[in-house]
């Protein structure tokens, strides 16, 4: 943590002079505003999965940010949208369900697509969410100044915004300017995490996120959206290294040919990239075992929520 009224204590940690803050900040909107991108950026660390398919995130991931003497810990949600499936149910539930429970809410709206469809209609949904708000417009790098200008003036009509931000989460520009806002806006009071945590997603399902983010950027043109990753073996290994066994679930036989690929190239790509990846979070090198199996209707399966972190719907 950089601060100027930090000094360090004679064991090298951080002694905080003055008031500490600390403070739930849920990161809403819709489908790819870029959410996870942001809240990546903003923690430093990659602690939510990225991919150009619609809905990647399911369930509320923390990312446990400090900047000055405040403890930020961000719920990114799953993007709002209008649900028509059970999984699409709970995934929205959720989302909302974390803006109720936050200090303040975050609107994250993709300039380039502007209010337009579920921007809309979550902005109607926050006239019943009486917790603070602010507004950030995020992609500004690719929209003209004034329609930026025009585009958070007519979000500000419909909500009464605390402060509005332009950012871009891709290369990091005014982010800055929201973790100083967010720092002396959140309450005073002791911090939650230890100062060295950025998440509260345990490691097996963080595994887990990640093979399925190679799974999406791999195959998001082929694969459908009803794939779901699970860690079924986790084991510390005395030479250091640690050997995962994780199973990709698809719905139909033919799903499960295409998660493999000719020849079990895509399965091998996959793998690859997932364990590259792990190895770098664990620091620590990385035997990683995926199997593919065929589980019919698995996006009714209440056990399969709870794995998720979902409520299962009715």
């Amino acid at each position: 943590m950089t601060n100027q009224e930090d000094t360090p204590t004679d064991d090298g940690a951080a002694e905080h002079i003055g008031p500490t803050h600390s403070g739930f900040v849920a990161l809403i909107g819709p489908t790819n505003a870029g959410k996870s991108t942001l809240l990546n950026r903003l923690v430093g660390a990659k602690v939510s999965i990225v991919s150009h398919k619609v809905q990647t995130t399911r369930a509320i991931v923390r990312g446990i940010a400090t900047h000055n003497n405040a403890q930020i810990v961000f719920m990114d949600t799953p993007g709002i949208f209008k649900p028509r499936r059970r999984l699409d149910r709970a995934m929205v539930t959720s989302a909302w369900g974390g803006a109720k429970d936050a200090d303040l809410i975050m609107l994250l709206i993709d300039s380039e697509r502007g209010l337009r469809g579920d921007a809309e209609a979550i902005l109607e949904g926050l006239k019943e969410v009486f917790q603070p708000k602010i507004l950030v417009l995020n992609k500004i790098d690719r929209v003209r100044r004034e329609d930026l200008l025009a585009l958070a003036a007519a979000a500000n009509e419909k909500i009464e915004f605390t402060q509005t931000f332009m950012v871009s989460a891709e290369n990091g520009s005014g982010c800055d300017d929201v973790m100083d806002y967010l720092a002396k806006t959140l309450p005073e009071g002791p911090w939650y995490y230890p100062e060295d945590q950025i998440s509260d997603l345990p490691m097996r399902q963080l595994a887990a996120e990640i093979t399925r983010e190679k799974l999406f950027l791999r195959l998001h043109q082929e694969l459908p959206y009803s794939s779901h990753v699970e860690t079924e073996k986790w084991e510390e290994r005395k030479d250091g290294s640690v050997r995962i066994e994780q199973v990709i679930y698809v719905e139909r036989a033919s799903q499960k040919k295409i998660a493999l690929g000719k020849g079990g190239e895509a399965i091998k790509s996959i793998s690859t990239a997932s364990r590259k990846e792990l190895s770098e979070i664990l620091e620590q090198p990385v035997h990683l075992f995926l199997f593919v199996k065929v589980r019919e209707n698995w996006g009714d399966d209440p056990e399969r929520f709870r794995e998720m972190g979902l409520e299962f719907p009715r």
